[in-house]
């Protein structure tokens, strides 16, 4: 097999092609407008939100959830110690200072005795990261007890789009949840991010500070302070298309996982992450490397000599030196050693998988 596999790649085809085409020769302004108020329809349709808004980006949309909810300098925000940075950088964006928490291990998700533990006086939101498409097993006791204290939620569902707990989507649990369409997720705008809520006030907020503070759009009086964080009309013509494929591809992400695991899980050099894949759609196939990072880095470079890309999992974030936190997060820290993202995207064929796992049990056995 000579082609390279990559981790992770988006997928296009002639449908975005022929609907940007088709969306340019009739004269479209390309700034958001009816196409990207379509997309927000269909997101918010499928996740069973009442509103949604499209933005620029997914660390725009957590900033915008914050800045809605009320959170400014002085405030505090949990967050877990294990997720991508643009979790804790949208907190540094609004003023806030970040709190940092240890996850559990069996979801990867945010530990709740330890969220319950880092609370102070100056909490005003917790952002509850349902990392790789999984929730914690305490969902359901987050939402009470942040409910019960007056703590905004956010969900961070950046790599959600498809999974859900109980028939419920992620991102519809707490008070606002944020999702990302960067070009590794399972549908892509290039970049995007979107945010649904239940929540009307939040919601008029939320359009107002995306566009300046404006009254209404293109309306030059300013109502509050605000920011241009406008999606494009471009973006979302593709965003249509890639929304009119979720169905299939959530099902395919779920048959990859299932296929990995099939051929791996007997096998010692690895192990899974406990995923119940009725309601979790995988966004990356990630196994954590049994005898720690040095053995883990051997396979990366072992697996790029195969024509096999792969990736290590985040850092504990703690540790990195843009916040250079002292304390102890052990299972963050483990997970970060320990972690592999390996061969994920929905055009993953299972010959391809069947070659990237017996190249797994070469490098083990040898």
């Amino acid at each position: 097999m000579t082609k390279f596999i990559n981790q992770m790649e988006p997928w296009f085809d002639e449908r975005e092609e022929q609907a940007l085409s088709e969306y340019m020769k009739g004269g479209g302004w390309v700034t958001e407008f009816q196409k990207t108020r379509d997309f927000e329809k269909m997101i918010a349709n499928y996740t069973g939100a009442r509103y949604c808004s499209v933005v620029s980006n997914g660390t725009i949309s957590l900033t915008l959830a914050l800045i809605a909810a009320g959170v400014q300098t002085g405030d505090e925000v949990i967050v877990p110690d294990y997720t991508m940075v643009a979790t804790p950088n949208a907190v540094k964006l609004t003023g806030a200072d970040v709190v940092f928490v240890d996850i559990e291990e069996s979801s990867l998700c945010m530990d709740f005795n330890k969220m319950k533990e880092a609370v102070t006086p100056r909490t005003r939101a917790v952002i509850l990261v349902t990392i790789n498409g999984r929730y914690p097993s305490s969902l359901e006791s987050f939402v009470q007890f942040c409910k019960e204290r007056n703590i905004i939620l956010i969900e961070d569902a950046a790599q959600s789009l498809g999974s859900f707990n109980g028939g419920k989507h992620l991102g519809t649990f707490g008070d606002i949840g944020s999702f990302s369409f960067s070009a590794p997720k399972v549908i892509t705008t290039g970049q995007g991010g979107a945010l649904i809520t239940d929540n009307e006030e939040m919601f008029e907020k939320i359009i107002k500070l995306r566009d300046f503070g404006r009254e209404k759009p293109g309306a030059d009086h300013y109502l509050t302070m605000g920011w241009n964080f406008k999606f494009t009309d471009i973006q979302a013509v593709i965003g249509i298309e890639q929304m009119e494929k979720l169905a299939w591809r959530v099902q395919r992400k779920k048959e990859i996982y299932a296929f990995y695991k099939d051929l791996l899980s007997s096998f010692s050099g690895i192990s899974f992450i406990s995923t119940n894949l009725t309601d979790t759609s995988p966004w990356f196939v990630d196994v954590l490397v049994n005898d720690g990072s040095d053995h883990k880095q051997a396979l990366i470079n072992y697996l790029k000599d195969k024509n096999i890309g792969s990736r290590p999992f985040y850092p504990a974030l703690h540790s990195e030196p843009v916040y250079s936190r002292s304390g102890r997060y052990p299972v963050a820290e483990k997970i970060a050693q320990q972690g592999l993202w390996l061969p994920s995207s929905s055009k993953l064929t299972n010959q391809e998988i069947e070659y990237i796992c017996e190249s797994i049990k070469y490098f083990f056995n040898s």
